[in-house]
């Protein structure tokens, strides 16, 4: 499994990728592999306001629905239309084509509460079971 060291992630497997005062969102290549095949991602819309730790959307695979929360406070500025009609994105790459929504930071601050990609693998590790 990879876990790039540009990003930083959350315990509920999301990863960010900062680029100044916006951030990238999308799920982690372990969550997707937990996932399973991916059929459907319910995002939401540009301008809505998301919440740190709260839900902002909906994944659904072939084996289960989970809600996908938000690693950081602000303003949806754009959303990734392509996995409307390709949710398979998700899981071919998490990390570039899969990625979900940009959110336009209104509490920088939070960040240092992610993850690194050392302490996320530990926690993957630890909570989940050996990584592959």
């Amino acid at each position: 499994m990879k876990f790039p060291d540009d990003l930083k992630y959350t315990r509920e497997h999301e990863w960010v990728r900062i680029k100044g005062k916006k951030a990238v969102v999308g799920i982690t290549d372990y969550a997707q592999k937990e996932l399973g095949d991916v059929v459907y991602v319910e995002l939401p819309e540009v301008g809505d306001e998301v919440v740190h730790d709260e839900q902002f959307g909906v994944i659904e695979s072939v084996k289960t629905v989970s809600d996908l929360f938000s690693p950081l406070t602000g303003e949806v500025v754009k959303v990734n239309e392509e996995l409307e009609d390709r949710p398979e994105l998700v899981n071919e790459d998490p990390y570039i084509d899969g990625w979900m929504i940009q959110i336009e930071l209104s509490e920088p601050n939070e960040v240092g509460k992610l993850l690194s990609s050392e302490d996320y693998e530990e926690y993957v590790d630890e909570e989940m079971g050996e990584i592959e």
